[in-house]
């Protein structure tokens, strides 16, 4: 008796240091003293289907009801849960404060977000106001310039018929515009099948069309009338005549008569080989010839020709 009570103080030893390097145990991992837990007992009934119910209990209740521990489903369930918790790696001692971080910045990123949603929302709006707007402007405009084009074309050509077209009117903002004239005697066709002349009267037809919307400061013409004959010379002196008083014009230009109309003349010749030379003349035209210029009556051309060396010439006409 005194050796089996011996072997079995023995073996209690041993389990009371277990039982204290589990409480230490415990204690280390997980942060629990186990004299504080309350001490309970749980049924758990596995189903096919769904979640196992559990139901607790006092061990008073468990005797009661003749139920035993299974030590070997605990083990296993153990087992099954120390796996889970292996796989999921260590614990994050930190993953509160990383967690507030990362709340911050998806705080942060949502705003930002929200910011540039509205300000897109806010700039297609502009985007579309100017477009209502530019459109209104744009069909404003061009018809007015149409319309005036029209009138132009026909005194410009002493007949004849222009017009302006849109390729694409659904889409004015983004359309091309086409010239189609038709100048006396011939068929109506686009502006690149014309000649040389017709092509420049055209043009300062489409020209003084859109100075007549809105006028310019000053405008410079650089050998425009170079391909024109005479009687087209003088239309289109008595075309330029009509807008001196509201712009400034600047004409570089080799023919006599529309030199002949300047009030400021600026010529540019070379006495000596390689050195340019600026010559200017500012006319004092009397009243009787003012008068007969804005009538429209052909110009006498200068008495003398430039200089035989002569590069260019550039006028100035103002009133």
């Amino acid at each position: 008796m005194q050796q089996q009570r011996g072997t079995i103080e023995v073996e209690l030893a041993q389990k009371n240091m277990s039982v204290q390097n589990l409480r230490e145990r415990v204690q280390q991992k997980y942060h629990l003293n186990l004299d504080d837990i309350r001490s309970e007992c749980i049924t758990i009934t596995f189903a096919d289907e769904g979640s196992a119910k559990v139901h607790v209990m006092t061990p008073e209740e468990m005797a009661a009801a003749g139920g035993a521990t299974d030590w070997a489903a605990i083990a296993q369930q153990v087992e099954t849960l120390q796996k889970r918790i292996d796989e999921m790696g260590p614990v994050n001692l930190v993953a509160i404060e990383e967690y507030e971080e990362t709340e911050q910045r998806y705080q942060f990123l949502t705003k930002q977000s929200d910011d540039l949603v509205e300000a897109k929302a806010q700039l297609l709006e502009v985007i579309n106001r100017i477009n209502t707007q530019t459109r209104e402007m744009f069909k404003t405009t061009f018809e007015q310039i149409r319309d005036n084009f029209r009138t132009m074309f026909t005194e410009v050509f002493g007949g004849g018929k222009a017009d302006l077209i849109l390729t694409d009117e659904n889409d004015v903002l983004e359309s091309g515009i086409d010239i189609v004239a038709r100048p006396p005697g011939k068929q109506l066709q686009t502006i690149s099948l014309l000649s040389g002349g017709e092509q420049t009267m055209t043009a300062v037809s489409l020209l003084f069309s859109i100075y007549q919307v809105k006028p310019s400061p000053f405008c410079v013409l650089d050998e425009l009338d170079a391909p024109l004959d005479e009687s087209n010379i003088n239309r289109f002196i008595r075309v330029l005549q009509r807008f001196i008083d509201h712009s400034q014009f600047i004409i570089i230009t080799h023919n006599k008569r529309t030199i002949g109309m300047a009030d400021v003349l600026y010529g540019v010749t070379m006495e000596e080989h390689g050195v340019s030379k600026i010559v200017s003349v500012k006319f004092h035209k009397s009243q009787e010839q003012e008068a007969m210029e804005r009538r429209g009556t052909p110009l006498v051309p200068l008495p003398a020709a430039p200089p035989a060396k002569e590069e260019g010439s550039e006028i100035t006409m103002s009133q």
